[in-house]
């Protein structure tokens, strides 16, 4: 992995370090001095300071808690935490370019693992979400709504089978790249967001799916060339033209639901689309975690991450 910026805050997690920390004593004076020519004074001993530890994060493997009460601890914890991050990462109104940050990429990755992991126990899911804060309980139960609809729709691949990743467009690119198609077309760029997390997580899929789509928001190559304006389907900035033009023509954004079961005939799919453009409507934040959620793919031997740290 390429060095990675780090930003530096207090850690309140249980796989944070513990900060330890030191003070120096100092010795009374002599109640007395010999007699004699005043001696040169004694050098001063600086005060010791130790460097607070590196902090850490969670591992991309860390164990997700099995009960219900640490389980909406850790969802809490990670999701504070995260945002605390992507405010650090985003300040000034946007990332900075290339790759995010460590501590938002492993603290998003975690928040991913919790959630697809409450999305395939829905009963401990239901318990750990009661525990939480009406905010996160709304976000949580969305969130896991979506994975769980978009669980669905996998298609098991052979454990052996090769498929094709790289990293994606820098997160504030593909930002301007969104809100430039709301202007022309009128589409919400939370939309076109939540459709190019869900289809391809922000470009990171390169492989063509199992019907033939293409490209970052995979269209299939008839639609592509009916909407795509002459573009390249893989290039994202074009991908995103295309998907805001043929979303606009079936109905959007009058008609979202219309729209988004013309792009794919899934009431699962249009449910979870809207539930993570939601999502990004309420906490813009949302978007740039998304953007650092890694993709999985379902094997015929289980699930397999193939991207991330």
């Amino acid at each position: 992995m390429e060095g990675r910026q780090k930003h530096t805050r207090p850690r309140r997690l249980a796989w944070g370090a513990a900060v330890l920390a030191c003070a120096a004593a100092c010795g009374a004076a002599p109640a007395s001095r010999p007699s004699g020519p005043p001696s040169e004074p004694a050098p001063s001993t600086p005060a010791v300071t130790t460097a607070p530890p590196e902090k850490e994060f969670p591992a991309p493997d860390e164990k997700i808690p099995g009960s219900a009460a640490k389980l909406a601890t850790a969802l809490e914890e990670t999701t504070e935490e995260l945002n605390a991050s992507i405010d650090a990462w985003t300040e000034g109104g946007s990332p900075a370019p290339g790759h995010p940050p460590e501590d938002v990429e492993l603290l998003a990755l975690h928040q991913q693992r919790i959630y697809r992991y409450a999305a395939r126990h829905p009963g401990l899911a239901a318990r750990a979400f009661a525990r939480l804060p009406d905010g996160l309980a709304a976000q949580a139960r969305d969130n896991t709504a979506a994975i769980r609809g978009l669980l669905a729709l996998a298609h098991p691949i052979k454990p052996d089978a090769v498929f094709k990743t790289q990293q994606p467009r820098p997160a504030g690119e593909l930002l301007g790249y969104f809100k430039k198609a709301e202007r022309r077309f009128g589409v919400e760029w939370e939309v076109l967001a939540a459709v190019m997390f869900a289809e391809t997580k922000f470009g990171r899929v390169r492989a063509d799916s199992h019907v033939g789509a293409q490209g970052p928001m995979q269209f299939m190559p008839a639609t592509w060339k009916a909407y795509g304006m002459g573009g390249d389907v893989r290039d994202p900035r074009d991908a995103v033209m295309g998907a805001a033009n043929y979303l606009k023509a079936s109905g959007a954004p009058r008609d979202y639901r219309r729209a988004l079961h013309a792009y794919n005939p899934s009431q699962a799919y249009v449910d979870a689309i809207l539930l993570h453009s939601r999502q990004i409507k309420r906490d813009p934040r949302a978007y740039y975690a998304y953007y650092n959620w890694q993709v999985y793919v379902i094997t015929t031997a289980g699930e397999r991450r193939l991207t991330g740290p």
